[in-house]
């Protein structure tokens, strides 16, 4: 007997642990649902007026409308999507009316149309402030003289287009003839893996029981012969 409460005991240890991480990731989905939704509530709301001075915490994904000329002044961002594959995404210095100039993505287009001009135009855009977070160790240099760029990163793009480092991501604008395709912001990006995480540690904690049991069960057989 003695010897079975030694495995007896991780058995029900690490089960214990197990069911507890699961348990958590369940409350993390939760919260992260909760975000989500707010994010979405953020996103399709009434636009409001830019900001004078937008901070990246507090007024990402705000919902903004503007009006001035979209500039032919362009930066290309390399990018996919599952419907299209390989895109660039056009981000244009945008010239508001009040004077102020803003970095504005129009959307995409696909490699052949990445280098056909674009004609100036005055606009109204309706669309949600961001501040992609899209670097990471693998990503590439931007190849400057080619103009193909490999991340939204606010600050850099708006040193290159001389423009305030805000980046409104357009939802839809007064253009009679779009030559962009909008790719608006939502939360589709944004990870939420819990339910996979929570599935996983409890797939776990039926593991750890059934080869708990079947060891208990092999030592007892052992202790008989």
């Amino acid at each position: 007997m003695r010897r079975l409460i030694l495995p007896l005991f991780f058995g029900i240890v690490g089960t214990a642990i197990l069911v507890s991480l699961g348990a958590w990731q369940v409350q993390r989905l939760s919260w992260k649902e909760a975000i989500l939704a707010e994010i979405d509530a953020r996103i399709a709301s009434a636009p409001v007026v830019l900001p004078a001075m937008p901070n990246p915490d507090v007024d990402r994904f705000l919902s903004v409308e503007a009006s001035g000329t979209i500039t032919d002044h362009e930066i290309h961002v390399l990018a996919s999507t599952r419907e299209t594959g390989a895109i660039y995404r056009v981000i244009a210095a945008f010239e508001l009316t009040d004077g102020r100039r803003i970095l504005l993505d129009r959307g995409w287009v696909r490699p052949p149309q990445k280098d056909t001009p674009r004609p100036v135009v005055q606009v109204t855009v309706t669309g949600n402030l961001h501040w992609p977070e899209e670097i990471d160790g693998y990503t590439p240099e931007n190849d400057l003289d080619a103009n193909i760029w490999f991340s939204r990163d606010v600050v850099t793009m708006a040193a290159h287009l001389k423009t305030e480092p805000i980046l409104l991501i357009s939802r839809n604008s007064s253009e009679s003839d779009p030559v962009v395709t909008p790719l608006p912001v939502d939360s589709a990006g944004i990870p939420n893996d819990h339910l996979q995480y929570a599935v996983t540690w409890y797939g776990l904690a039926i593991v750890w029981v059934l080869m708990t049991l079947h060891y208990l069960r092999r030592m007892r057989r052992k202790k008989k012969v």
